[in-house]
């Protein structure tokens, strides 16, 4: 499993990176990204740490870890910038949070996520096909979820993402232990949102080469 959307107690989540790095690898893990919530107030405090933590551990880890963001609530004019910032500090994933049906997101995310040359546009919701057709074309990769509430969309995004030649992966929006999957798990997390078969091995890949992509930037 590779998992490139979590969250550890420097946001909203239970454990400390290292424990969360543990408990990945116990369940059978290759790569974990560490994207905590965060925007404007917090961003010079988090990235640093999360890259501080993901270098330190990788010495002691078969896992590759890689430090990240996911850019929250942010109003859309201003996700490009902090996308920006999230990267001078050091994240080497940087994920946008979409406009789930869960949580009432700002519209207009979607749009200002992909343009923003994001790698991941989380739960994207009830995301247009307009909205996917760009993504396909800035190469931004749409979610799917394993997450509560978040993954109640699924359908509408895989459907979208197959129309429009959309990239996908699939994450777990991890805030606790019990929210790690592995990887059999994961296909059928996929399976479940109307992907055929013969394209999970393909969704797979694609969060590989993200891990191979930053892993040579």
């Amino acid at each position: 499993m590779i998992d490139l959307h979590t969250h550890t107690l420097f946001s909203d989540g239970a454990l400390l990176p290292s424990e969360l790095v543990q408990r990945a690898y116990h369940a059978g893990y290759k790569a974990i990204a560490l994207t905590d919530h965060m925007d404007m107030s917090n961003v010079d405090f988090i990235v640093p740490r999360l890259v501080k933590a993901a270098t330190e551990l990788s010495g002691h880890s078969p896992l590759a870890i890689l430090p990240g963001a996911e850019i929250t609530h942010v109003p859309p004019a201003l996700i490009s910038a902090l996308v920006l910032n999230a990267r001078n500090l050091g994240a080497v994933i940087v994920v946008v949070h979409g406009e789930t049906i869960a949580e009432p997101v700002i519209p207009g995310t979607n749009r200002a996520g992909i343009e923003s040359g994001a790698d991941i546009l989380s739960h994207p919701g009830l995301i247009s096909v307009e909205d996917a057709a760009l993504a396909a074309e800035k190469g931004v990769a749409l979610e799917i979820t394993s997450r509560k509430g978040h993954s109640l969309a699924n359908g509408h995004v895989a459907r979208v993402a197959m129309m429009t030649g959309a990239p996908m992966v699939i994450n777990t929006d991890s805030h606790g232990p019990e929210d790690l999957i592995s990887r059999a798990y994961a296909a059928v997390v996929l399976r479940a949102a109307g992907i055929p078969e013969e394209n999970i091995e393909t969704i797979f890949t694609n969060s590989r080469k993200l891990v191979e992509r930053v892993g040579r930037s």
